[in-house]
Order: C-alpha cells, then sequence, then structure tokens
C-alpha cells in the first residue's frame, strides 16, 4: 500500500524507526557476550563470533546502500529490517555454532549498540535531500540524540529485565533468551513503520550516463580517503564494543546485569547529550575541528578507564568520557553529505559505513584472544585509544584545509 505523506511525516518516522533500531541494539549489546558465553563458546570463540558479524553486516551493507538509489530507499530499509528478525530468531533457537555463526554472517544484530545494516546510510541521504544545508548538522545532531537515548534505554531495560528474572529463578540463559527474541520482534515494528514511507524518500535520479564506481564519481576520492581513516577509527573501536566492555566490568567488578543496565544507559544519555552539543561548537569552529578536539580528550578518558582501582572510578572515568565522545559523529555525518555532491550522498554514506564496519569487524576477534589472559583485559582500552588518537591526527593534518 503506497500512502501519500508529507517530508515532514517521513523524517518524522525516519526518527521514529532510528528510535526503534537502537532500542533493539542496545538492549541486546548488553547481554550478547553474556549469552554466547552461557551457550557454551570459548572466549576466542565469541571474538570470531563478533567478527563474523561484523563482516557479515560489510557486505550486505555494501549491496543494499549501493543499489538503494537505483532500486528503492524503502525496499532496502525493509530488507534490512528482515535480517534482524532472522538474525533474532536463529540466535535464540539455536546453540550449534554453525547456524550461530550463519545468523552472525547473514543476519543484522549490533554488539556494539551502536548501528549496523544499511540503514543509517540510506536515511541520512533520506533526511539530507528534505532539509536545507545549513540546517543538516543539527537535524542530524538530533537524530544521534534520539538513537543515544534509545539504545540507554535499551540497555537499561535489558540489563534490568535479565536481572529480575533471574532473581525469580529463570536460569541465565532463558533470560538473555527472551531479549534475544524481543530483538526480532523490533524488527517487525521496524518492517511496519518503513511501509509508510512516501515516495519523497526515493532517489532522484539527474544524469544516468555518468560512469560511476559504487554510486561515486567526482567526489570518489574524497570518499575513499574518508573512508580509510574511518576505517581506522572503527577498528580501533572495535576493541571495546559495548558487549566487550560490558563483559569486562563483568569480569574485573563481577557487575550485575542491571547494573550493567544502568552503566550504560548512564553512558548513552550522556553520549546523545553530546551529539546535541557538536552542532552548536560546529557553527563557530568548524565541522573538522570539532570532529577532532573534542574527540582527542575522549580517548585520553578510554586509556584511563582499565587504570582505575575500583568500580565507582571507572564508571565516573568512562561517563565522563562519554560527555565528549560522540560530538564527532553529527559533524562527520555532516561532513560527509558537504564534501560530496547531492546524487552521490547514499553511495558516500554507504561506503563511508561500510568501511567503517570493516574496521570494526576485525579487532573483535583479537580483543577475544587478548581477553582470554586475565592479565591483560584492560589491552583492549589502551589499544582503542592510543589508535583513535591516531585517527584524530590524520584527519586534521588531511581534510582541515577542505571545504566544509
Amino acid at each position: 500500500m503506497t500512502t501519500q505523506t508529507h517530508p515532514l511525516q517521513d523524517s518524522i518516522l525516519l526518527f521514529s524507526t532510528r528510535i526503534a533500531r537502537l532500542f533493539a541494539y542496545g538492549s541486546v549489546s548488553v547481554i550478547l557476550v553474556l549469552y554466547l558465553a552461557q551457550v557454551g563458546l570459548s572466549e576466542s570463540q565469541i571474538g570470531l563470533l563478533l567478527t563474523f558479524t561484523l563482516i557479515g553486516d560489510t557486505a550486505i551493507s555494501l549491496w543494499l546502500t549501493t543499489n538503494a538509489d537505483r532500486i528503492g530507499r524503502k525496499r532496502m530499509l525493509i530488507v534490512g529490517a528482515g535480517l534482524m528478525i532472522f538474525a533474532g530468531i536463529l540466535f535464540g533457537l539455536t546453540n550449534n555454532i554453525v547456524l550461530l555463526f550463519v545468523a552472525a554472517t547473514i543476519g543484522v544484530i549490533s554488539p556494539s549498540g551502536s548501528e549496523v545494516g544499511p540503514f543509517l546510510s540510506i536515511e541520512q541521504a533520506a533526511l539530507s535531500q528534505s532539509i536545507p544545508n545549513e540546517k543538516r548538522t543539527g537535524v542530524f545532531a538530533w537524530y544521534n540524540l534520539v538513537g543515544f537515548f534509545a539504545t540507554a534505554l535499551g540497555s537499561l531495560i535489558s540489563g534490568g529485565l535479565t536481572q529480575t528474572l533471574q532473581s525469580s529463578g529463570m536460569p541465565p540463559l532463558e533470560s538473555y533468551r527472551i531479549i534475544v527474541f524481543s530483538y526480532s520482534g523490533i524488527g517487525v515494528l521496524l518492517i511496519a513503520l518503513f511501509t509508510f514511507l512516501s515516495p519523497a524518500v526515493e532517489s532522484i535520479h539527474t544524469n544516468n550516463n555518468i560512469k560511476t564506481t559504487l554510486g561515486l564519481h567526482q567526489s570518489r576520492n574524497i570518499v575513499f580517503k574518508l573512508s580509510a581513516l574511518f576505517a581506522l577509527d572503527s577498528f580501533a573501536g572495535g576493541f571495546i564494543v559495548q558487549s566487550i566492555m560490558a563483559y569486562w566490568f563483568f569480569v574485573r567488578f563481577n557487575v550485575s546485569p542491571a547494573l550493567l543496565g544502568g552503566i550504560f544507559f548512564g553512558a548513552n544519555i550522556l553520549s546523545g547529550f553530546s551529539s546535541l552539543g557538536a552542532a552548536r561548537i560546529a557553527a563557530r569552529f568548524g565541522l573538522i575541528n570539532t570532529m577532532v578536539w573534542t574527540h582527542i580528550p575522549s580517548n585520553i578518558l578510554l586509556i584511563f578507564v582499565p587504570l582505575m582501582p575500583n568500580l565507582p572510578l571507572a564508571i565516573f572515568v568512562l561517563l565522563i568520557r562519554h560527555t565528549v565522545s560522540q560530538m564527532d559523529v553529527p559533524t562527520r555525518q555532516s561532513y560527509t553529505m558537504a564534501v560530496v555532491s547531492p546524487d552521490e550522498r547514499s553511495a558516500a554514506a554507504g561506503v563511508t559505513g561500510v568501511a567503517r564496519t570493516i574496521g570494526a569487524s576485525i579487532s573483535p576477534m583479537i580483543t577475544g584472544l587478548i581477553i582470554t589472559n586475565p592479565m591483560l583485559l584492560g589491552v583492549p582500552f589502551f589499544l582503542a585509544g592510543g589508535l583513535k588518537i591516531v585517527y584524530d591526527l590524520s584527519l586534521y593534518f588531511q581534510f582541515r584545509s577542505l571545504k566544509e
């Protein structure tokens, strides 16, 4: 059924799907590693599975995002939601490692609590063509803010619910499995919401004779350079995805699922507000300056988290870190849209997004090997923070002179 809606209503729908999706990602990320450990996987197998999750997402997202403008953005969003349903059902039904790897590779599931799949790239392109350029960073900031709030709420409810169920006598495995099946249920909701998007979200083709590479033409070199840097940033971030960080708190301080949910609820709320503050800072100092000089302090604080001698201090440093940790997100998204042609935006968002996923897909496997040794539990924090600082400085020196 095709419905005629105003572009504003499309924007509201896209914000709504962002909220539902990030709630699902936040809820499953808190318990995912704990669930896989209960199923019987070793730390190294879990790390490898998380890597396959992101590798599969990379391949699927690249195809969906680079073909979305031709086949239809709405159709591709619905396909992505279907892959969420597939992943949640298969993860919940089996403890067979082969089938789990199939679900991780083909399906869409987030071990980090952040965006995976084709959704973000396609939604960014749809939003960008419906708002003035000068408002883009602000809209992206709000778009990220609601996502962080949704992730935070998902983390809080997931941790609290599993703790309550376990306290009432339910085995941990079954309590985690309820969250996994709920993840699939949210995939069904997403399909319903995407169905109501209007034709206004679709791409407008102006010249079909332009030779393109992955949907890119004149901005190809810029996008590839940005993609390489964004891949480095995500490779660094992959060492401490939310699932791994939750596991670190559990092993290091024996933190309960309910408290884990509370920690990441607070962290994501603060991340959301830091994202919102980015628009004002960028308006004054520029997108690149905002991306770099708010990100470096965040990464220094990340390195300090495992050095804290007790749980309260570790939580405090983590939360302080999240007050500035995400200011680079809406500015990065807006910068990518600013330096490419309008008819390359879907492809640019898709290619840079896939590059980020490729980067993030490798490091969880390395982390899985590292954390098998309890003496090395803090090493992923050091690797992540150090490599992210290298990314920040590289980005600044390569792109500080390019228009915004």
